[in-house]
């Protein structure tokens, strides 16, 4: 696996993080909890690359 995609998907969590912490001591925990889903969509849509490279790995070990 690439270091640069762990290295994006651990800024994306960091300012997720941070966003959403300074949301809720303001009082918007709804906005936090907004805030927070979607670092983890992109989370998500950056690990499918990954994913899917992983699948066709497999898939061609064992000749699927």
């Amino acid at each position: 696996m690439d270091l640069n995609v762990v290295l994006k998907i651990v800024i994306v969590g960091l300012v997720t993080t941070i966003a959403s912490l300074i949301l809720k001591r303001a009082g918007r925990e709804e906005i936090a909890t907004v805030v927070s889903l979607v670092g983890l969509a992109i989370a998500l849509v950056m690990m499918l690359d990954v994913v899917v490279q992983l699948y066709d790995t497999l898939r061609s070990l064992f000749e699927l």
